[in-house]
């Protein structure tokens, strides 16, 4: 609200562009809102970024130079980055393409965070860069509060002062009330169809953080010389600012949602985490079925309770990015999008589900009883 007022939001902030979208008065003002709520020097907040994954590589690219190296503190970063890295894929036109190396060093047995060798990997000279992904993805560690991240960057910076410390914010947004740059990281980047987008946004994603680094952002979305001083809005504005002003009760009906589910299917046997009473620092709630068919019924459930495409059953798929194939249950008002209720999975053994999401606490604890209901029928 501060926010909003502070940069005197008015009707004309939601007039759309078109073209090259010079002078959009809104998205400039939506880039001061986004920097003002999450501690940020800057932010850009675009419609053309295709998902998180383009964000995210957008900021890397921004920060990593060829013959240094790109360092992964918290284990193998999300499936679809790796490709962006040169970790996985066929590693073309990837950072690796590049010339800049790549490094990680991974959690503990018991998904912790590793300081120790954190502190001597970050104090290599060629660290440009330090990624810390907040969320599990689809891993089955837990997501990392924002008091984690500070501990980490305080022991990058033991050691190493001049590497960006950049965060993978996707799923954690308004979780927490704090965000990383609250706790001394350099630059975050998300998507605006999972927290930020409060289930209003159409597409889109953000990085916000450092300015230098936001610029520099900017040329590898747009080129050296425009940066973000182009970029038509095409009429989105309006979903984007009412989006974001709905976000963090978007994201509470989110948690309470998964909260339910753990709830239910711990009862009835099942791994879970978190926990049902376990503090939440992002909207995922895993769910370890043991057995491929558990998991697909349990989408086809979540998909026959969505309010879009109920109708249709989830199958797997080879997704772009993934080494497996996946199922992906979202019957959604926008496409692929996080904060409605979802559920997706790797097709791969212990058959782990990751349900996220729910607009309202009431049709969310629906749909997970519909997916119970579809699980447990013979």
């Amino acid at each position: 609200m501060a926010a909003f007022e502070e940069f005197r939001v008015s009707e004309a902030c939601f007039a759309g562009t078109t073209g090259y979208g010079y002078d959009d008065l809104g998205r400039e003002t939506l880039d001061k809102i986004y920097a003002r709520v999450f501690g940020a020097e800057k932010a850009l907040v675009r419609i053309g970024f295709v998902n998180g994954t383009h964000a995210l590589t957008t900021a890397l690219f921004g920060v990593c130079r060829p013959s240094e190296t790109l360092l992964s503190v918290t284990g193998a970063p999300y499936d679809t980055l790796q490709c962006a890295i040169g970790i996985s894929g066929d590693g073309d036109c990837s950072l690796k393409y590049y010339g800049t190396d790549y490094k990680q060093v991974d959690l503990k047995p018991d998904g912790e965070p590793d300081l120790e060798a954190i502190k001597q990997a970050a104090s290599d000279p060629k660290i440009c860069a330090v990624l810390i992904q907040r969320s599990r993805g689809y891993g089955s560690r837990r997501a990392f509060s924002v008091s984690d991240i500070e501990t980490i960057v305080k022991a990058v910076r033991a050691v190493n002062q001049s590497a960006a410390i950049m965060v993978d914010n996707c799923y954690g947004e308004f979780t927490e009330p704090r965000e990383p740059l609250d706790a001394g990281a350099d630059l975050i980047a998300g998507s605006l169809i999972k927290n930020p987008g409060g289930g209003l946004a159409p597409t889109g994603g953000y990085i916000a953080g450092r300015a230098d680094l936001v610029d520099r952002a900017a040329k590898r979305m747009t080129t050296p010389g425009i940066e973000g001083e182009c970029g038509c809005t095409i009429g989105t504005n309006r979903a984007l600012y009412q989006g974001f002003f709905l976000a963090p009760h978007i994201v509470a009906q989110a948690l309470k949602t998964t909260a339910f589910c753990a709830g239910m299917l711990e009862a009835l046997g099942y791994k879970t985490s978190p926990a049902p009473t376990e503090d939440r620092h992002d909207i995922i709630q895993m769910i370890e079925f043991g057995e491929k068919d558990k998991l697909l019924k349990f989408c086809a459930g979540i998909q026959h309770g969505s309010p879009v495409d109920s109708y249709v059953t989830p199958v797997p798929w080879a997704m772009p990015g993934y080494d497996d194939e996946v199922v992906m249950a979202a019957g959604a008002f926008i496409q692929g999008s996080s904060i409605e209720l979802s559920c997706d999975g790797p097709i791969r053994a212990p058959f782990i589900g990751y349900m996220q999401g729910g607009l309202t606490y009431e049709s969310g604890k629906l749909g997970v009883m519909l997916a119970v209901d579809e699980m447990l029928r013979v």
